[in-house]
């Protein structure tokens, strides 16, 4: 049986369970948000609700040994980093300012208040179920130039070292990836010294942090 994680249970993590649950594959979800509501509104006899912070469930559940088949990240923060930063302390991983000159280099930037990036090929609001075709976008019909996760894995911004995790896609408007991903990402940066940047990303939209690994 597939098992899926959806961190996160708001507006986009409801329509992931709304859709994956309505699918004739065999699967089992496990939903989890802090907010009590947000997962009873999910109630049913394939998932698993867990009432916790997306980021602690991750950090104390995620294990070689206790991994899901998929995560699906649908919370406002970038998971994989807060991930990351999580499992490594900051004896050995700290959260950097990324500087204005990458911005230059990327489609439609937006700054969180958190010091992330969001960026996206689309400068419109694209729809919730959306199939990420191969070449082009569903909305304007124009050839994409290049996946975001290829530019994202491929910054050229020094001292900065780029690495990148590509999210799939699992369905109409829902993204992840799969463990082995993650783990494989938190050996890079275990492995690495100096400034990273560390993203996230499927063909068309992506969050960038940066880190400083000490």
């Amino acid at each position: 049986m597939e098992e899926i994680w959806i961190i996160g249970v708001g507006q986009f993590g409801s329509l992931a369970y709304q859709r994956l649950s309505k699918s004739l594959k065999d699967r089992h979800l496990v939903l989890v948000d802090p907010v009590k509501e947000n997962l009873l509104r999910c109630k049913d006899t394939n998932c698993t609700l867990e009432q916790a912070d997306g980021v602690d469930f991750l950090t104390k559940n995620l294990s070689p040994g206790n991994d899901p088949d998929w995560i699906i990240p649908a919370l406002p923060i970038h998971l994989t980093a807060e991930w990351i930063l999580a499992r490594l302390g900051p004896e050995r991983l700290q959260r950097l300012t990324l500087p204005h000159e990458i911005e230059s280099l990327l489609p439609n930037p937006i700054r969180g208040p958190e010091g992330n990036i969001y960026v996206s090929h689309a400068d419109f609001r694209c729809p919730d179920d959306c199939a990420e075709p191969l070449d082009i976008c569903t909305v304007t019909r124009k050839k994409r130039k290049q996946n975001m996760f290829e530019i994202l894995g491929d910054i050229q911004l020094g001292p900065f070292q780029p690495l990148a995790i590509r999210s799939h896609q699992l369905g109409p408007g829902i993204g992840g990836y799969r463990t082995k991903q993650l783990f494989s990402l938190l050996d890079q940066v275990k492995q690495a010294r100096g400034h990273l940047l560390v993203s996230t990303a499927c063909r068309c939209h992506g969050v960038i942090t940066g880190l400083k690994r000490l």
